[in-house]
């Protein structure tokens, strides 16, 4: 199976099913598999602002082909917290989370609040 019809399946079944499991690891190797980890434990969370990713070592926002991770700003590759949060949109397997994201992230860090906004003179 190649990656379009992959993705096909995926919007046809709305569910990952073994097979789909099994290809999506062949396909996308360590990627793949760290991906689908996420979405089985739950570590996928949609934000009315942005979806958010639980990875190994914090919270990665993920949004439009963009993603907050090292992997994804230093090497510019295709991180695999990009990798879940497409799967999850298509399959629904994510926490929705009635709150925007950025007053979560204000409110836990205050001091970084000013970065957030700015009044126009």
């Amino acid at each position: 199976m190649d990656v379009d019809t992959l993705w096909k399946e995926l919007e046809q079944h709305r569910t990952i099913t073994p097979g789909l499991r099994q290809h999506i690891i062949r396909l996308y190797s360590r990627r793949g598999k760290l991906a689908l980890e996420a979405i089985d434990e739950g570590r996928i969370k949609k934000y009315l602002d942005f979806f958010v990713v639980t990875g190994t070592s914090g919270e990665y926002v993920v949004d439009e082909g963009f993603c907050t991770c090292r992997d994804f700003i230093f090497r510019g590759g295709r991180c695999w917290h990009l990798l879940a949060v497409d799967i999850a949109r298509v399959t629904g397997s994510y926490q929705r989370i009635d709150l925007w994201y950025q007053d979560v992230w204000a409110g836990e860090n205050a001091h970084y609040k000013q970065y957030l906004s700015f009044e126009i003179e």
